[in-house]
């Protein structure tokens, strides 16, 4: 369905009041997904969520979204130039009637409108087309329209699959929070354990990674993992095991635990990895794929919806798992 040449033309609702990560809440997946692929099987079995992309002008973008709706797991908005997508379509012999489509040329404008939907009730997660990074977290940013409630922190997930590891890996932060202190880094966490929770997780296993497991008074990354473990031990971190500091060799290698008398359920056993600082956990991220083969979809969470920043240069199955691990994550 094609609304009107304008935004003007689509219809208003009452305000969607969705916050991502507030309280550390389960969802009904029945169970623990541990690969990749399981995501779709498992959106397929549930009622399917609304997608509102932002600027969807390239190929890579609706290509992607097309898959995701074919599939069943959700149906979509685009936001962009009408002319462009239905230029899009036709070349990649997609069917535009598939889609909701908003007519905004203008790239900001574009951003602004999406989140506007989002707002008034007409999606459940917001996804980057074409629009540049920063227009894209200036529209969510926003403080009187955009998604984000007084107080919350913005950050940014991915689920990764490595062929060198048994099972799935949920980490944070790898692009949005340079430096996080300890305050980020417990919400952090709590957006990691959050996630595993939607994949099935019963008991997230957390590692809070640092240089070394030794407790260094002089290395913060070592002293603020040691007091977001001992915030699990008790209990203002819930539904999860928490373990830090970490050196990531024992966070995911049990004979590195063993050699090092590493006693933890944790170590070698990691769920989820939380990185001290933004360069550790970018260059793990792309040495997942550029070195190791392997595949990944990340989202942006802490705002009322899941929002995919995919890279413009990521591979469309890389924004069909974000699609995915966006709709799973969503309320």
């Amino acid at each position: 369905m094609i609304l009107g040449c304008t935004p003007t033309g689509f219809q208003t609702g009452n305000q969607k009041n969705c916050i991502f990560v507030k309280t550390l809440t389960r969802t009904n997946t029945a169970k623990m997904i541990q690969k990749l692929e399981e995501l779709f099987s498992v959106l397929k079995a549930q009622k399917s969520k609304r997608l509102v992309a932002a600027y969807a002008n390239d190929a890579h973008t609706i290509g992607a979204i097309n898959q995701a709706v074919d599939m069943g797991i959700i149906d979509a908005t685009l936001v962009g130039d009408k002319e462009i997508i239905t230029s899009v379509c036709l070349k990649e012999n997609i069917d535009i009637r598939k889609f909701h489509v908003v007519n905004e040329p203008d790239e900001m404008r574009a951003a602004r409108w999406s989140v506007r939907l989002i707002n008034e009730g007409h999606g459940d997660m917001l996804m980057k087309g074409l629009v540049s990074t920063d227009k894209y977290m200036r529209a969510i940013l926003d403080k009187e329209n955009g998604l984000m409630s007084p107080g919350a922190i913005l950050s940014h997930v991915t689920v990764m699959e490595n062929p060198s590891y048994h099972k799935l890996l949920i980490i944070g932060d790898v692009a949005i929070i340079p430096l996080p202190e300890l305050k980020e880094k417990i919400a952090i966490t709590q957006y990691l354990i959050r996630t595993a929770f939607a994949l099935g997780i019963e008991k997230p296993k957390v590692a809070v990674l640092a240089a070394t497991e030794q407790v260094m008074p002089k290395m913060p990354a070592c002293t603020d993992a040691a007091l977001i473990s001992k915030m699990a031990d008790r209990g203002q971190i819930k539904g999860a095991l928490v373990e830090g500091p970490l050196a990531l060799d024992v966070a995911i290698d049990k004979e590195s635990a063993e050699i090092k008398k590493i006693n933890s359920p944790v170590a070698g056993d990691a769920d989820c990895l939380v990185f001290p600082n933004i360069e550790s956990g970018n260059v793990f991220y792309k040495a997942n794929t550029k070195l190791a083969g392997g595949e990944q979809g990340a989202i942006v969470v802490g705002a009322k919806v899941p929002a995919v920043l995919s890279s413009r240069g990521d591979s469309i199955k890389t924004k069909l798992y974000s699609i995915a691990l966006a709709a799973i994550t969503a309320k």
